[in-house]
Formats: C-alpha cells, structure tokens, sequence
C-alpha cells in the first residue's frame, strides 16, 4: 500500500482491503488441489480418429497456451477494483458559522421583584430572564458563549466556551443577591473586556442584562464604555423588567418605589460601542431581543478543512476488461481443412 502511495500521491487506501487476501488463491488451488487426470474419451468408437479431423477442421477455437500473466494481471485487476481503491479529492473548506458571545446577567436585589408575567403566573424578573437566555443558548449549538454575573461586584461563571450545557446549568444555578444587592454596571463592562480581548477584532460582543442603575463598583459605566470602544468590544444592552412589584394598599394595587432603569445611560453605551439598546418589560419582548442579537451577530468562520475520498474501483476493473479482451484476441485459431 506505500508503494502505491509513492507512485500515486492521492492514494487514500482501499474500501475493502481484506479482499486483496483472494490474490494468490488461484496459485493455492492449482497447488492444493489434484491435478485433474485424462479419463479418456467419452465414447468409444471405431472412426473416432475421423471424427478428431472433422473438429479440426470445423475452425474451433483451442484453448489459450501461450498468455498465462494476461489471466493472473487480469485476475490481480479484479481482485484490485474488488477492494475498491480510493482517492483523495481536492480539499474542501465549508464555511462555518459561529458566534463569539460574553451574556452579561444582573443578579442584584431588584431582579428579585415579581413583576414579569410567564403564561398566567407572576414571576420574578431573574427567573423569567433565565427561561429566555437558556432557550437562547439551546439553539445556539456551534457558538462559543461565556457568561458573568454581577451585583456588588462582577464574576465570570463559565468562559466562553463551546460547551453551551455548563453555561446553561450556571445559569440556572444563579440566585438573586449572589453576587450582592447593589449593581456593578462598569466593573460588570470592565471585566467583560478583559475576558473578550484574547478574541478577534470584530468577534467581541458583550450582552447586558440589567433591571437598575450603577450603584456600586470602582469603574464608571462610562468610562468602562469608553474602554470597550477602545478595545474593539461591541456592547449590546437591555434594559429587563416592569414596572416593579404591585404593593396593595386599601384594596388598590400601587407600583413599589424602587429605583428604576437608567435606559438613557444603557443606550449611550450601546451607541458608544457601536451597539444596539433594548427595551423589554416581559418575556416575549426579551425573547425578541435575543432574537434579534442572534440575527445581527453572525461571525462566519471557515470551517474544518476536508478531503473526500473518491472511487477510483473502475480503473483496475477497465484494465482487466482490457485484459480479457487482449487474452480473446491473442488466442490461436485452427486452420480449416
């Protein structure tokens, strides 16, 4: 099979190659088996010798003696073309498509308040927004996605990674509060750029999920903007929840007095990054969104190069056929009488 591979560089081996076993079986036979032995005429008869000359000169064929490597290259042939040869073909290099993505989720106290609606129950804004990014990460098979967390202060849950199962599983093991009460917008901005830079220009994309406004952390989210503009990082923003969780008084339902969203200052990040702002008070608005940030985030990649391997089983059998037909032409005939 090396030989082969030398004088045919694209050689990629054969199919079936077990059948290349039946090569010396022709030998083995005439070997093994007893040599058949004259029994003689059929029938006897007192002008059989007449009869002899009548064949003769009939112009039948008798049988081929002089050719013997026409059969054995034409069996070799055929027992090549059974085991079906194979070529390399042209490499080929299909585009992939893949998206280099950074969710950022607020888990600050106010995601806590139950003012989002799923089906016909009142939930929370965290548990509502994760039912929506975990749909989202089901169908995004083939991205890369990391996720980080903030409150008081900003973590990095999962790097981005193709392994979309534990990105999804740390996000719906994430709790309200768990990275404290307050809300780190800039420090959450920061550390996404930090984490986005080993990535290529143009692949840098940062989500932001926030129901409040920066209430604490040591970066500015402007100057945090700033540093992401710079940095080559797009920054997408939506600006989650209603109108905060209904308090009843004497009977009549009064909006609760917790601080609202900063939309403009969302949307002068998003615009500063060259980003989009969004705005959603439920589920299928943010569903939406997500919808959208997956339409207008594509990154085509090219993807695993790959070579096919070709039949290549007609040309040993052409040969063979060539062979045959070489045997049948070579053949001596009998001269008529």
């Amino acid at each position: 099979m090396n030989a082969l591979g030398a004088v045919w560089p694209a050689f990629a081996g054969f199919a079936w190659p077990w059948l290349l076993l039946a090569l010396p079986l022709p030998w083995l036979l005439r070997t093994v088996l007893p040599p058949v032995r004259d029994a003689g005429p059929a029938l006897r008869v007192p002008w059989g010798d007449r009869l002899g000359e009548v064949g003769a000169g009939s112009g039948a064929r008798v049988p081929m003696r002089g050719q013997p490597w026409l059969a054995w290259a034409g069996w070799a042939l055929l027992c090549l073309a059974a085991a079906r040869p194979l070529a390399w073909g042209e490499a080929v290099q299909p585009p992939h498509s893949a998206r280099e993505l950074m969710l950022a989720v607020d888990l600050s106290a106010s995601m806590g308040e139950r003012d989002v609606l799923i089906g016909n129950e009142v939930v929370d804004r965290l548990t509502a927004a994760k039912a929506v990014i975990a749909d989202f990460l089901t169908r995004r098979e083939g991205d890369r996605v990391g996720l980080l967390v903030f409150g008081r202060a900003a973590y990095v849950l999962a790097p981005a990674t193709a392994d979309l199962d534990t990105v999804r599983g740390q996000l719906l093991a994430t709790e309200v509060a768990l990275a404290g009460r307050e809300t780190a917008i800039g420090d959450a901005i920061g550390l996404a750029v930090k984490r986005l830079q080993g990535q290529e220009a143009g692949e840098r994309v940062l989500v932001l999920l926030t129901d409040g406004v920066n209430t604490a952390g040591v970066l500015d989210p402007m100057r945090a903007a700033e540093i992401a503009r710079d940095e080559g990082v797009r920054i997408h923003t939506i600006a989650f929840g209603g109108e905060g969780e209904a308090l009843s008084v004497f009977g009549f339902q009064l909006p609760s007095g917790g601080p609202g969203i900063e939309e403009d200052s969302l949307r002068e990040i998003a615009e500063m990054t060259g980003g989009r702002s969004f705005r959603a008070r439920d589920t299928a608005a943010l569903a939406g969104i997500y919808a959208e940030i997956d339409r207008i985030e594509p990154v085509e990649s090219p993807g695993e190069a790959l070579r096919p391997r070709l039949e290549r089983y007609y040309w040993p059998l052409a040969l063979a056929l060539a062979c045959g037909l070489l045997a049948a032409a070579l053949a001596p005939r009998s001269s008529r009488a």
